[in-house]
Parts: C-alpha cells; structure tokens; sequence
C-alpha cells in the first residue's frame, strides 16, 4: 500500500503534516476531509526515497535549484508554517535526487532534536559553510527569515556574475575553437593536395612552402597524438591546480593574462565584497566572516591576501592594511574599505564596492566581445592569408622561370 506525507491546516489555522498508508490519493484526500484538514501539499512517498544517511551518487545540485529552494524556505517561515513541514512541502516540489535525499535528511535530523544549521552542515556539498553560518546565525537571533532572504538574495547576485562570466568566455572560446578547426582542416585536406602536384615538379620548394608542407605532414599523421597531448596537459593543469602549489601559480597566472586577467580580477573583488558585506550584516563574527570568504574566493592568490588580512584583524590591527600591502586590490577598494572601518560602515561601503565591480564586469564583458572578434578574424587572416602565399608561391616561382 502506498504512503503519503502531506501539509494542511487545522480548523485552528495551524499547520500540521504527516504519513498516511491509503490505496490512493483520492482516498488520502477524503480521509483528510474528514479531519477537517485544509490541504496544502499532498504527494506520495516513491520506494527507493528514503532519509538515510550516506554518500549520495548524483550529479551535483545546480545553484538555481538552491536559490529557489532557500527563497521558498524564507517564504513559509516568514508565514509562520513550522520548518519540518516546510521541508515536507519543498522536497516534495524538487526533482534533483540527490537535492530530495538530502532534504529528507535534514527533515529527519531536525526531527530528531538537531538545529536546522546542523542539519544543513551534515551536507558540505550542497550547503557551504557561508549558507551553515548564516542559517546559524539567524536561529540564534530569531530572524531566520530575514537571514534566508538574505542568502537567496545574495546567492541570486553571485549567480547572476556567474552567468555573465560564462556567457564572457564562451563567446571567444567558441571563435577560437571554430578558427582552429578551420585550420587544422586546410593543412590536413586542402594542403596535401598541392603536394603531389609540387613533388612532380622536380624542384626545391620556396623555404616558406616547405615549412607549410613540414606542418601539413605532421598534423596529418600524427593528429591524434596531437590531440591526445593537448588532454593531457588539460587533465594534468587541472590535477595539479588540487595542489597548494599549483593553484598558486595557475591563479596568479590567471590574473596576468590580458583582458581576461582583469576580468577574473574584477568578479574576485565584487565576490569578495558581498560576500563579506552579506556576512558582517547577519551578524557573523568578522574572523569566521573572513575565513568563509577565503575558501568561497575561488583564486589561491586571493584567498593568501585574506588569511593575511584574517592575521591582521586578529592581532587588532586594520582590515584594510594587508589590504593595501597586497597590490592586488586597487586602491579605490581599499580607501573605501579603510573609511568604512573608521566610520563603522564597513558592509555598506562593501556593498557599494560590490556594485561598481558588477558594473564594470558588466562593461568589461561587453568590451570582451567587441575586441575578440576583430582579433579573431585578424588571426584568420594572418593565418589563411599565409597558406594561400605558401601554396601559390611555388606557381608564381615556375611562371617566372617559363
């Protein structure tokens, strides 16, 4: 016989939930009437779906689905309904297997007597410790939904630069991509074409010809090898960025680069900034507030930067000085930051700097693209405008002659 769990209301307008074991929704339905219950969520518990604990296979929780989670939670404790039923009633609505599971995990724990912090913190992979923190925070002082706004707020605007990041690189990794293959192409079928009508000619190829055919030969034989090679400086970059020394010298690698070096750097310092300013505004100790934004950085260079500041701001000294010695923050970042400790406005003058970097990664996305495109098509110039010259040189040369 099929279970159901559902959320209703009493005739005293107080929310309460539960398991039903019944033959059909229908009979659920009826059976809730005669309670004189107010349905608000009913749904059937599926075998296989069960709040044990354990390592849960699954592809990882996209982002979107934590944010919508978290501003729905936010909603029904503001309206008063008890989190276990509220945590009924989501995971009822979620359709990612591993994000139900671990749903129903924290339902449980919180069942038990566990705090909903606790709860989340049993599951590092979907709620990190900023998102614990917070939560933390907010039981404590009992404005746990003003603090789950906050985060679906504040989570919204990391993933909207998330987006604009993406949507930045894809473009010019696109271009790149298509103007390679177009290369690898002429040299692999166009090229070997010209080179049996040149080796019936009997002569000596113009040194730039030659160099042509010498790179056509080589991609045409050993292609793979050649693609087997680029994965596997791939893999290996991606491996020994796991290091501590490696992701040191890729991060700081990153931030040189033209262009996009200034962009990383640019979503870096808006992260960092909201990021901080949401935690210093819930209430988080200002250490524990650093420590969080150092592992949520994404850049090893930065995150040092941080555990220098955190160093700092121990020992009593200035937020802003570790800051300033760093090189890495501009100085209008770290100006403000120093104002915002002496007037006690530190997180509204964190969030200011946040939306001006927003701004400017929005410029620098927009100036991103205008400038691959010509850059692109002068590479396909060079590069085609230099096959054609190489392969007609020897025509030219023998006409020459005649």
């Amino acid at each position: 016989m099929p279970t159901f769990r559902y959320v209703a209301k009493n005739k005293d307008s107080r929310t309460v939930g539960g398991k039903i074991a019944a033959e059909s929704k229908v009979a659920v339905i009826e059976e809730l009437r005669k309670r004189q219950l107010v349905i608000i969520s009913l749904a059937e518990i599926k075998e296989g779906v069960s709040g044990r604990r354990g390592t849960f296979r699954s592809k990882k929780v996209k982002a979107d689905e934590i944010v919508i989670f978290t501003r729905q939670l936010a909603t029904m404790v503001d309206a008063g309904i008890p989190i276990i039923q509220g945590l009924d009633a989501l995971q009822d609505q979620v359709t990612h297997p591993l994000f139900k599971k671990v749903l129903i995990s924290v339902r449980d724990d919180i069942q038990s007597g566990s705090s909903l912090s606790a709860a989340f913190a049993k599951h590092p992979n979907v709620f990190d410790g900023l998102f614990v923190n917070m939560i933390k925070v907010g039981e404590t002082g009992g404005v746990l939904s003003a603090i789950l706004d906050r985060i679906s707020s504040y989570l919204e605007k990391i993933l909207r630069l998330k987006r604009k990041v993406k949507a930045a690189l894809m473009y010019p990794m696109v271009v790149v991509s298509m103007a390679i293959i177009i290369t690898v192409v002429l040299l692999v079928k166009v090229v070997p074409t010209f080179k049996g009508i040149y080796d019936s000619f009997g002569r000596d190829l113009p040194a730039m010809t030659q160099m042509l055919m010498t790179v056509s030969d080589a991609l045409k034989h050993h292609l793979l090898w050649f693609v087997a090679g680029a994965a596997a400086i791939i893999v290996f970059l991606r491996q020994w960025h796991k290091t501590e020394k490696g992701a040191l010298v890729i991060d700081r690698a990153v931030l040189r680069i033209p262009i996009f070096g200034e962009l990383m750097r640019k979503v870096a310092i808006s992260r960092f900034s909201r990021t901080l300013a949401t935690l210093i505004q819930s209430g988080v100790p200002i250490l524990e507030s650093l420590e969080i934004v150092g592992k949520t950085i994404g850049n090893r260079v930065l995150e040092l930067v941080i555990d220098e500041v955190k160093g700092s701001v121990r020992e009593g000294e200035s937020l802003a000085g570790p800051l300033i010695k760093s090189g890495v923050f501009p100085p209008m970042v770290t100006r403000m930051i120093s104002i915002g400790e002496k007037t006690g406005q530190m997180e509204k003058m964190l969030l200011k700097i946040a939306e001006f970097y927003d701004d400017q990664v929005d410029a620098a996305v927009d100036g991103l693209t205008s400038i691959i495109e010509p850059l692109v098509i002068g590479f396909l110039g060079v590069v085609i405008g230099f096959i054609v010259i190489a392969l007609f040189l020897p025509i030219l040369t023998i006409v020459q002659i005649l």
